[in-house]
């Protein structure tokens, strides 16, 4: 990419940098696009998607606890001391007209 390639990129986006700025951006940007390229250019045909990456490194992946049900409803004792309540839910004042 070059400096005027990347001047174009930022009108567009409507960004406004000064041409120090920009000068001091393109490297970096430059490195962003070769990693992408290198990342490109490994061949991952034969792999399977993952949901998250760090699944991948097993032994640092922290478990996931099973989606269960661990606490019994209390929800009849936690109405008896609310000053209103309709099917279950606190009634509360309006506050917005």
């Amino acid at each position: 990419m070059k400096l005027n390639d990347f001047q174009r990129i930022a009108h567009l986006s409507s960004l406004d940098l000064s041409q120090a700025e920009a000068e001091a951006v393109l490297p970096q940007l430059q490195a962003v696009f070769a990693l992408v390229e290198e990342m490109q250019a490994v061949d991952t045909s034969g792999l399977a998607p993952l949901a998250h990456p760090i699944l991948f490194l097993r032994d640092l992946a922290q478990p996931l606890r099973s989606d269960a049900v661990t606490e019994v409803d209390h929800r009849a004792e936690n109405m008896q001391s609310a000053p209103a309540e309709q099917n279950g839910y606190f009634l509360v004042p309006r506050v917005i007209e």
